[in-house]
């Protein structure tokens, strides 16, 4: 079976993003890079990574002094998740609706167009 696709909250996406992004961190590593927009303390960022870890989101290794921590899911899953998640709660499972709005709500640089023309291409999106 399966294992279900966690669904985060804020606090915990942030500490996700960075494990993602950098790969695997100490408390120390991810709290900097949380910290500054977050206001997160050092012992917040680390009860969140061990209540992360009973959760399955992290995995966590102790073998060092200095705990580290990487991340157990998937990032398209969960990213595929809550987008699913909000274009039904939202959008009435409309795709369409979610695109335009989200297309509408920030600015899209020329570069990020082009890459949405040849998703849409690829998926033959130029059919009538």
């Amino acid at each position: 079976m399966k294992k279900p696709v966690p669904k985060p909250t804020d606090a915990e996406m942030a500490i996700l993003q960075v494990l993602w992004k950098r790969g695997p961190c100490t408390v120390r590593e991810v709290h900097g890079d949380i910290s500054p927009d977050r206001g997160t303390g050092y012992t917040t960022a680390l009860k969140l990574l061990q209540i992360m870890a009973e959760k399955g989101m992290v995995r966590r290794d102790a073998s060092q002094r200095a705990h580290v921590y990487e991340a157990a899911c998937d990032e398209a899953a969960v990213k595929r998740s809550l987008v699913g998640e909000l274009m039904d709660r939202a959008f009435d499972g409309s795709a369409r609706q979610l695109v335009l709005h989200a297309l509408e709500a920030s600015d899209v640089s020329a570069e990020e167009l082009r890459a949405i023309r040849r998703l849409l291409k690829d998926r033959g999106g130029d059919r009538p």
